[in-house]
């Protein structure tokens, strides 16, 4: 506390007691508060009410007046009398302290302080103040009771209007309604109750979207003689109208009117703008008529709102028929830009073109609308606005073209052009890719005394970006740093992704470099970018190293950028590293996805580690990450090329009773995989059931089938496989891997003696499916079987 400020608050105490309450308040504000400070046992044998009331008065901290008052309570030889427990109470009710301050109340009383009727209805009233009614009505009965104070008149009336008002107000405020009735009731018994009270509780209701009540109570009022002033009723129907009670919002707007009150503008705008947006424009015309029976002249802010919901001509010349015919020029021009407004908005762009050039004098007006407005051929022109509502729409149409004309000819009639009519021209032509004439527009903005903004110079900077063109971007990058303005994230992280895809990898990192060296920090999104291009080259270290540099500079990143360095780490081999990379996620707050547990799973087992990926399922089951049937599809790969088989197949049944459906990936890495460990009997089990399912198998599925079953001497078994491959249209080209299997599988039947027979004995059967199937095999074979091998 300033020392100057202590000593005149303290200027008045006699001198023995002003040095004793300036130490006290020095070492109570002092911090940090040391409770064993030696002076403080100096000055307790000192202290008095007299010196603990104005300290308590001057400390402005509730927490720190608390402090100071518990503190003194403990002394030797001190006890609080009534005054300074009115010291403590004031700066409680003042800090609304309510807990604190029932506990002084119960402190009062079971200390048996004494109190004269003023102090008493002094604390009384601290409590009202906080809507602690019943509070107080404890304490004053104790306090008479226990024979501490003889309440007299004062004491009684310690809940006057101003205390029950507070307290109306606080119960309001607290949503409790019928206790807030309770106490309205009270004061109207009274005589108490007045319009600033029918407001306050009014307005509590509307406040918190209780319409019905607070209509309820409108009526009420009504009843009982009272009437809401006009402030009351136009802050209500605001009110109602914001909660969405148009109903109750035009009764209380009738009351009003029966009542005499004329309404404002204001009120008239807010309802028909509110029965416009439900649709109900009869009624808003209606209203409209209304207001200009009752001499209230529209503003043509208002009318615009009604036309900019009106959709039909009709509406619109019905309108435009009850605007007085002797308005000014500038008023012509409004409302031809309410007309304006109009054909926009309902997709009349043409009309709206054709009335502008009209209005410039290019062309005759013949709008008719307009023309029954006017009535004469005087001539009225546009004004910026006009030329706004029609540019913008061009430009939402794309024709920039037609919008740089008309934006040429505001100069020629000395209409002021504007920055947004600027930033939404150089918008357009940056979109269009039409950079030239953007720089050439935005420099013309410059001569005009215009300052390209954030907007203007983001235009230029996005089209740059989308041409690829680095060294541009950079340098609007620096001129956007010299005027305090940044570029957008979504143009930079464009620019790096589009570099990375197309093999610019080192180009995207160096433009980020450069972001960074002109104190612009591009977000996560555009790193990541970055990231998946470093791992697409395979420049994993390097991608280590940009991950690396972006966590130094306080780019925090997301799961997304950890993904794509834990599959790059994984695809080269460093599953450890990538696994270390998972658990800096969990120690930074991250949540691993499932497609990180996935890419590590996919890792382990493409590495021969299959024992390590089974941990990392484990572990997603631990911290309740639902698997996917990706995750299960890499481990029965795993598990099968690890030689293990029935965990394979333990794992697959594992995955069906969690609800996880194997799909066609699936299937066919457990068909593989059964023939790899040759269980040839359960592989074509498991093709029969994806038959079943309508999933077609690669070539490599039947390609692997057939080299396992002629390996294992199943000729039988294998032909019927070559039938079902036949069936199925997937028979290879020569170009294909796998047909070169498939031709040695043939060769093989062709010349064993117990496929030979079918390859002789069904030609002649065009019905059989064996025909159709040699029939395949032969239009096949004839590059590389010749004739005589077929004709055995």
């Amino acid at each position: 506390m300033n020392n100057v400020s202590s000593a005149r608050s303290f200027s008045s105490l006699p001198p023995d007691i002003s040095p004793i309450a300036r130490r006290l308040l020095a070492i109570f504000t002092r911090r940090p508060f040391a409770p064993d400070d030696p002076q403080l046992a100096d000055l307790a044998p000192s202290l008095s009410t007299k010196v603990v009331e104005p300290v308590l008065r001057e400390l402005k901290s509730w927490k720190i007046a608390l402090n100071f008052f518990t503190w003194a309570s403990t002394q030797n030889g001190y006890v609080h009398n009534c005054y300074t427990y009115n010291a403590m109470a004031c700066t409680l009710s003042r800090a609304r302290q309510n807990a604190a301050m029932g506990a002084l109340a119960s402190q009062a009383v079971h200390s048996r302080c004494k109190m004269t009727p003023g102090a008493l209805g002094y604390f009384v009233r601290c409590l009202g103040s906080l809507g602690m009614v019943e509070e107080a009505n404890v304490m004053f009965d104790k306090v008479k009771q226990s024979g501490l104070c003889v309440p007299n008149s004062y004491s009684y009336n310690y809940l006057d209007k101003y205390t029950l008002t507070s307290v109306l107000q606080i119960y309001c405020n607290m949503q409790k309604f019928d206790m807030a009735l309770k106490v309205f009731d009270e004061m109207y018994d009274w005589g108490w109750v007045d319009p600033h009270m029918c407001s306050v509780f009014l307005l509590s209701f509307s406040k918190w979207d209780d319409v019905d009540k607070a209509f309820e109570l409108v009526e009420s009022m009504e009843v009982r003689n009272l009437r809401l002033n006009e402030k009351t009723f136009c802050v209500l129907i605001h009110g109602f109208v914001r909660a969405s009670r148009l109903d109750r919002a035009l009764q209380l707007f009738d009351k009003m009117r029966k009542l005499g009150i004329p309404p404002d503008i204001a009120l008239y705008d807010v309802l028909i703008e509110d029965l416009c947006k439900n649709k109900e424009l009869e009624d808003a015309f209606k209203l409209y008529l209304d207001m200009n029976e009752h001499g209230i002249v529209p503003d043509f802010s208002l009318l615009n709102k009604l036309t900019s919901y009106f959709s039909e001509e009709g509406q619109l010349t019905q309108l435009l028929k009850e605007i007085p015919k002797d308005v000014d020029t500038a008023a012509k021009t409004l409302v031809c830009n309410s007309v304006l407004s109009f054909y926009v908005n309902n997709d009349g762009l043409d009309k709206a073109y054709h009335l502008l050039r009209g209005m410039m004098g290019h062309c005759a007006v013949d709008d008719l609308n307009v023309n029954e407005l006017l009535k004469t051929g005087e001539r009225f022109y546009p004004d910026t606005t006009s030329f706004t509502i029609v540019i913008n729409d061009l430009l939402k149409k794309g024709e920039t073209d037609t919008s740089l004309s008309l934006f040429r000819d505001m100069v020629q009639i000395g209409c002021k052009q504007t920055v947004l009519l600027y930033n939404n021209l150089i918008g357009s032509l940056c979109d269009s890719n039409r950079l030239e004439e953007a720089n050439e527009l935005m420099q013309e903005m410059k001569d005009s005394g215009f300052e390209p903004t954030e907007f203007t110079r983001n235009c230029i900077y996005g089209c740059l970006c989308r041409r690829e063109d680095v060294l541009g971007a950079l340098n609007c990058v620096k001129e956007m740093r010299l005027h305090g303005q940044e570029p957008w994230i979504k143009h930079s992280s464009q620019l790096i992704k589009q570099l990375c895809d197309h093999g610019r990898v080192l180009e995207a990192c160096e433009f980020l470099n450069n972001m960074v060296i002109e104190g612009f920090l591009p977000d996560i999104v555009a790193y990541s970018a970055a990231l998946n291009g470093l791992i697409k080259i395979r420049e994993v270290d390097q991608a280590v190293e940009l991950f690396r540099g972006l966590c130094a500079r306080g780019c925090q990143p997301d799961v997304v950028a950890y993904n794509i360095l834990i599959n790059g780490l994984c695809k080269a081999g460093r599953v450890s590293e990538a696994h270390d990379m998972l658990n800096e996620m969990v120690r930074n707050g991250l949540v691993p996805s499932v497609v990180t547990y996935n890419l590590l799973i996919d890792g382990w087992c493409k590495t021969n580690t299959v024992d390590q990926a089974m941990l990392c399922l484990s572990r997603m089951y631990e911290v309740e990450t639902k698997p996917n049937v990706i995750s299960y599809t890499s481990l029965i790969d795993g598990l099968c090329n690890a030689r293990k088989p029935d965990d394979a197949l333990t794992l697959w049944s594992d995955m069906l009773s969690k609800g996880c459906a194997p799909n066609r990936i699936t299937y066919m890495a457990l068909i593989q995989g059964l023939c790899k460990c040759g269980r040839l009997n359960e592989a074509l089990e498991y093709l029969r059931q994806m038959q079943e399912k309508d999933m077609k198998p690669d070539t490599f599925v039947y390609a692997s089938l057939l080299r396992a079953l002629l390996s294992d001497q199943n000729l039988s078994a294998a032909l019927e496989t070559l039938k079902d491959l036949v069936k199925e249209g997937q028979f290879p080209c020569p170009q294909d891997r796998n047909y070169p299997i498939l031709k040695n599988a043939i060769i093989q039947m062709s010349q064993d003696a117990r496929t030979r027979f079918f390859s002789c004995c069904k030609l002649s059967d065009s019905a059989s499916s064996f025909t159709l199937l040699l029939f395949g095999i032969q239009s096949n074979l004839r590059g590389f079987c010749g004739e005589s091998t077929l004709a055995r």
